[in-house]
């Protein structure tokens, strides 16, 4: 039964990666989908999408197979690990993004922007169709690698970030009676990263608060198991109704402002608005990988196989 579990949680994992893939074919390469092989009017390229869905599906199984020795805890560690890169990754991605857009809008309120980069550079950023590409889109890059290197979540930096956007506008506004548009914008940017990249984290730690008056009193056998069913009944599909109905259409939630750049219309504010919208896909994405992880250490836990985690009293709630 091992091997049928650890099959079971890494193909949930690369499934969620090959969506993941797939939408981004499908969306900006404009493949016609995997789901057009049922249409009639697919070609070679749906059979490629098709054939990454398979790939994640018998590459898995071959994995499992390939390291038999792995334990249910082994595996779960290295989920985690993966799960805390998306986390980490997406936090420098908001914290670069969140300066270098700030910075460019308030340089453009106060009308500086033209003096330092040029009127013809200075118009191109007041574009999100030239912002997002060729400013976030670098600082993404940047975010990815930086996580690679960085083993900090960043987290208690980004929580203090958030105080710090917040107090100085306070300051501005009650001292200075001065307040722009970018700066609330700014606050909210980091703070909707801060709750939504910090959950994967919070899942593993037991920092979600339950509410259950009887999980308390169960047995670490009874805990497990009802960590095992809530991962998969509850999280798992949680997660997938997020990302097949977020990312199912070019019109869905997530996808529609990402393709359009979508921003605000508060006149000089952040561009940011779109990528906000991508924040619950990588909620959902960071979420299933860590709830695969959480099935596999529950059921080790049922099994009361050695080795398992001591949460601390005051994480565990």
């Amino acid at each position: 039964m091992t091997r049928l579990y650890r099959i079971f949680a890494w193909t949930v994992v690369t499934l969620t990666f090959g969506f993941m893939l797939n939408a981004y074919l499908t969306y900006w390469r404009e493949w016609p989908g995997a789901t057009s092989l049922f249409g009639g009017d697919a070609d070679a390229r749906a059979l490629v999408q098709l054939g990454i869905y398979i790939a994640c599906v018998v590459g898995s199984a071959a994995f499992v197979l390939a390291t038999s020795g792995r334990g249910l805890r082994t595996d779960s560690q290295t989920m985690t690990g993966l799960a805390a890169y998306v986390a980490r990754a997406a936090f420098w991605i908001v914290f670069f993004v969140g300066l270098a857009d700030a910075t460019i809008s308030f340089l453009r309120v106060e009308g500086l922007l033209d003096g330092i980069v040029g009127e013809e550079l200075g118009k191109a950023l007041g574009r999100n169709q030239f912002r997002g590409p060729y400013v976030h889109g670098p600082l993404v890059l940047l975010g990815l690698a930086v996580a690679a290197f960085s083993r900090s979540l960043g987290f208690i930096w980004l929580a203090l970030l958030v105080v710090m956007a917040e107090l100085a506008i306070v300051i501005t506004r009650f001292v200075f009676s001065y307040e722009q548009a970018f700066m609330g914008d700014l606050v909210r940017f980091w703070y909707a990263g801060l709750f939504l990249f910090s959950s994967a984290y919070t899942l593993i730690e037991e920092g979600h608060v339950r509410v259950d008056v009887l999980y308390s009193g169960f047995s670490s056998r009874a805990k497990g198991l009802s960590n095992a069913l809530g991962s998969l009944l509850l999280g798992m599909t949680l997660c997938a109704v997020i990302l097949v109905l977020g990312m199912g259409s070019k019109s869905s939630i997530i996808i529609s402002p990402i393709l359009a750049l979508e921003i605000t219309q508060a006149g000089f504010g952040m561009y940011v608005k779109y990528m906000m919208a991508g924040f619950l896909g990588v909620f959902a994405v960071s979420m299933m990988v860590q709830f695969a992880a959480y099935l596999l250490e529950s059921i080790a836990d049922y099994r009361d196989e050695p080795g398992g985690r001591e949460v601390a009293p005051e994480i565990a709630h």
